[in-house]
């Protein structure tokens, strides 16, 4: 049975309630739900009544291709002035001995550590810090650019542009602009959190508030660039808390287009000042997923980070809205380790992806940042001479 054919029997039930029977119904024919049965969904939305909904949406935008891409991650610090309550990675100014703080040579070793690979992406973001300015940036972005005019620069979220932008009394659109024309590809979709104020107030009360966070992606836009976006789940937010988010998302994405994909991300509890709050489930990982793909009918792809969720709950993830796991990352990130995910040293070489994809039915397509098609691997065949694997160990002070 195929996917419309399942959504089919599923409106067809007669013990269905007819709240959700009209929300199957609207998506059948590809009509837009409302907040309130966005709100439905998470209160009344049984696991494979979802999970039919989203993966209709899901073939019928992208069949059983699933994305991903050969990147790897510069964190240029983990020393920030912002002191958000479920970050495990950050290390607040007086704590710097903790942490780590790279200049642009260090940065660009890392780069230059990947002359010879295949990746088309790095992937910059990590805490706030005074010195790491506008220039310090530009700077870094020209000698990347310089150095490999190909490598698709994917760099910082707004929480640091806010910062960076105000100290260099520049406006958003001017401070955009600027980084642009030193190299700046894209935006990745951080410091998102949770929008509405009575949520954000309380878990990140001193970073961007979120009508800064959603200027800074519309001024992106303007210029031309693509964006993603995020949203941090399962911590102390409310059912109808999501969908706001998501619903100011999608009233910008609306308006300007700009948005690729967007990214749910599973609150994680080691180690921080929430660490009292329970993890949520799978169950409610799946459903946060495939309610996402319902809602955000304006979003081309959802992703799910395998190194946050596991590789396993990534899998299933694309039963239920997913369309692209991220990339190979090659152990170059902390803040998902570092927060307690799964994954201690998240990398993975392309086989692997590739296989962990194929292993559930799907077809696997590298992508570059812009969703162009690098490879297609559903009849790929690997050499299976040992691989070189790497790893680069992030520099840590007084570890």
């Amino acid at each position: 049975m195929n996917a419309t054919d399942k959504l089919n029997f599923l409106i067809s039930d007669k013990n269905l309630a007819a709240e959700l029977r009209n929300i199957a119904e609207k998506v059948l024919r590809e009509e837009r739900i409302t907040f309130e049965e966005g709100v439905l969904l998470y209160e009344k939305g049984e696991l494979g009544y979802l999970g039919v909904l989203a993966n209709y949406i899901r073939e019928k935008r992208h069949g059983d291709r699933t994305f991903f891409n050969r990147n790897f991650h510069i964190e240029p610090t983990n020393v920030c002035v912002y002191d958000c309550k479920f970050c495990s990675y950050s290390r607040l100014i007086k704590q710097r001995a903790e942490g780590w703080e790279m200049d642009v040579d260090g940065m660009m070793d890392i780069v230059k550590k990947y002359d010879h690979e295949p990746v088309t992406e790095v992937h910059i973001t990590g805490g706030v810090v005074p010195k790491q300015n506008l220039e310090f940036y530009a700077d870094f972005f020209r000698r990347c650019k310089a150095h490999r005019p190909e490598l698709h620069i994917k760099g910082l979220t707004p929480v640091e542009y806010y910062y960076i932008f105000k100290k260099a009394k520049l406006s958003h659109y001017e401070g955009l602009k600027y980084l642009q024309s030193c190299g700046l590809d894209s935006m990745p979709g951080g410091g998102a959190e949770i929008f509405h104020p009575e949520i954000r107030e309380q878990i990140a009360h001193d970073k961007c508030t979120a009508e800064q966070w959603l200027d800074i992606h519309e001024q992106a836009h303007r210029l031309g660039m693509h964006t993603n976006a995020t949203m941090l789940y399962g911590h102390i937010e409310q059912f109808w808390h999501r969908v706001d988010h998501m619903e100011r998302l999608r009233q910008l994405q609306d308006k300007t287009g700009g948005f690729q994909t967007f990214i749910p991300l599973k609150f994680r509890n080691k180690e921080n000042q929430m660490s009292h709050i329970p993890e949520v489930s799978v169950v409610e990982d799946l459903r946060n997923y495939a309610i996402a793909r319902i809602y955000m009918d304006n979003f081309d792809h959802i992703k799910a980070y395998w190194a946050m969720i596991s590789r396993d709950t990534a899998q299933l993830s694309l039963a239920f809205g997913v369309d692209d796991i991220d990339g190979t990352l090659d152990d170059t990130t902390k803040i998902y380790s570092m927060a307690g995910a799964e994954e201690q040293k998240p990398g993975m070489t392309t086989q692997e992806v590739v296989e962990l994809i194929k292993n559930v039915g799907r077809h696997p397509i590298e992508r570059d940042t812009l969703y162009n098609v690098v490879t297609d691997y559903q009849d790929y065949i690997f050499d299976n001479s040992p691989q070189k694997k790497s790893y680069y160990a992030l520099p840590v002070v007084n570890p």
